[in-house]
């Protein structure tokens, strides 16, 4: 278990980054000073571009248990300004979901256990889910007189369906990993101390891929949503030329030609 003098730990290894958040007493619940250290955090590694993983996870038994509650409604996190300024300072806040969905490294969550409320939101952010056997999931929201915050009523939808992610927001119930993989909201569950080697060896695997493969890919999936087929098909013509006709692609195809592993630069 790592001290809990900084809520929010920065790792960098062989173009993956590991962000911990590291509020274990409190299941690494939000409050004001780790969401300001996680947005500077994130926007360090969405600038760098050696980082082409970033594995978010928690310290302790949690992954992130949302707000924190004893600190007030809402978690306090915007306590100490008046009305008109509490929605301006969470959107603020809330960046870090976009950071983490739309930044040019992979993202991948992994859930070591209390997910709930905008921990599941950070986690539905991310390109990626692994949960660990002893993880638990909750929207949570209802329960605590909120509506939702850090885009969980956005992205959950598009992952496990609108019929599912609306039973998870009104009914407000938890559930296990077990329940999240069958509905899709993880792809793997691995007993609790394989979860974070695993993740690991899955984050190394990608970082070591072709970058511009691996960040077109990601481009080609988020439009996916928000463009039609045939845009799609536009969007998926030029970045697939663009591949082809990098240094990297063609490295791609001499190693195939001759059976070795590739060695890409990123050009």
């Amino acid at each position: 278990m790592m001290s809990d003098t900084k809520p929010v730990d920065l790792r960098v290894e062989d173009g993956v980054a590991t962000v911990t958040l590291n509020r274990p007493d409190r299941l690494n619940a939000m409050t004001a000073e780790l969401l300001h250290l996680a947005t500077s955090t994130f926007e360090t590694v969405a600038a760098d571009p050696a980082i082409r993983v970033l594995v978010l996870t928690g310290a302790g038994r949690a992954f992130c248990a949302g707000g924190d509650l004893s600190q007030g409604a809402g978690g306090a996190v915007t306590a100490g300004v008046g009305p008109e300024s509490r929605a301006k300072l969470l959107r603020q806040f809330m960046e870090t979901s976009k950071l983490l969905h739309e930044m040019p490294a992979v993202t991948i969550a992994a859930v070591n256990g209390a997910c709930a409320g905008a921990g599941l939101s950070w986690a539905c952010a991310c390109d990626l889910r692994y949960a660990s056997a002893t993880a638990k999931f909750n929207a949570a929201f209802l329960n605590a007189g909120l509506s939702g915050d850090f885009g969980g009523t956005w992205t959950l939808p598009r992952i496990i369906g609108q019929g599912r992610a609306r039973e998870k927001y009104l009914v407000s119930q938890p559930f296990d990993a077990v329940e999240a993989e069958r509905i899709g909201l993880v792809s793997r569950v691995f007993d609790a101390e394989q979860l974070l080697p695993e993740v690991t060896a899955i984050a190394h695997r990608i970082a070591a891929s072709a970058p511009l493969a691996v960040s077109r890919i990601k481009q080609n999936l988020a439009d996916s949503a928000t463009v039609d087929f045939g845009r799609a098909l536009d969007l998926e013509a030029q970045r697939h030329t663009e591949c082809v006709e990098s240094e990297d692609g063609r490295e791609a195809a001499l190693a195939f030609i001759e059976k070795r592993v590739p060695r890409f630069t990123g050009r």
